[in-house]
């Protein structure tokens, strides 16, 4: 088994970026959903009620994230904590309090002109705490602002699977970029990252942290922002979980890192002992 993929989405719910290699830390990749959009209310704004946050690019280098848009040009913020920066209270699910960093007018305008809407950028900074509660999490781990655990891992043979009861069910196939993973594994049995305790990739290690409820977010095109009704219309006949939920689909692991440093690469080997 090994790596095939890695991703990381600098802001939650904007276009994700392929990456060669990934840097661990405390919350998980460097880089992952440091990021958050969020409405005139302070309410996070996701795909689930904004599709068009699909057509937004994003892009991390030199300490710099910067955004772009099919006809809007781009905007650029530091990644960088702003200790003098105003401060938002902000909520992930049922993560309230978290404090974050404004971004400034300019992202705040060039964002609300792509989304047609009123909003501001804001970014983890040295205020922002978030542990862990998911049952597997333990004493120091921490997260930024993605949805469930710091990490989500799927696998080439469970989409090929999914796939090819999709197309049975006379619907068109849809990539991996809809489930929005951050470590896609190659070599294994469909489904089978649900069943691993750990994964060990080198020195880095991620404990298991539970299956990935899916939610319509996978129904919308990451390219043009349209939605559909696959991949949940076939998930829902094959991947639910009475036991642990009976109205959830799933699709994908979560995953925390117990390793708070180091570094992965496409193709590196995993074990699961």
């Amino acid at each position: 088994m090994h790596v095939a993929g890695l991703f990381i989405y600098p802001v939650k719910s904007l276009r994700g970026c392929a990456v060669s290699s990934v840097e661990l830390d405390a919350l998980g990749f460097a880089g992952d959903r440091r990021f958050l959009v969020i409405g005139a209310d302070g309410q996070m704004l996701t795909q689930r009620g904004v599709t068009r946050m699909a057509l937004v690019g994003t892009a991390l280098a030199g300490g710099t994230l910067t955004l772009t848009a099919d006809g809007a040009g781009r905007v650029s913020v530091p990644t960088v904590s702003d200790p003098t920066a105003p401060l938002h209270t902000v909520a992930v699910w049922k993560h309230a309090g978290l404090q974050a960093e404004d971004c400034g007018d300019a992202a705040a305008a060039w964002l609300g002109d792509v989304l047609g809407l009123t909003c501001r950028l804001v970014r983890i900074g040295e205020k922002f705490l978030r542990p862990v509660t998911k049952k597997a999490g333990r004493p120091g781990d921490v997260f930024s602002f993605a949805d469930g655990s710091p990490v989500l891992v799927t696998s080439e043979a469970s989409l090929a699977d999914l796939n090819d009861r999709i197309q049975e069910n006379q619907g068109e196939p849809v990539p991996m970029d809809r489930f929005r993973p951050n470590l896609v594994l190659a070599d294994c049995a469909a489904f089978a990252e649900d069943t691993f305790p750990h994964l060990r990739i080198g020195d880095v290690t991620l404990r298991a942290a539970g299956k990935s409820d899916r939610c319509i977010m996978t129904t919308t095109d990451q390219r043009t922002g349209l939605r559909g009704k696959e991949p949940l219309r076939t998930l829902a006949t094959f991947r639910r979980d009475p036991a642990l939920d009976p109205t959830a689909v799933w699709f994908g692991a979560n995953f925390i890192n117990e390793s708070k440093s180091g570094k992965i690469h496409v193709g590196d080997r995993v074990s699961t002992a």
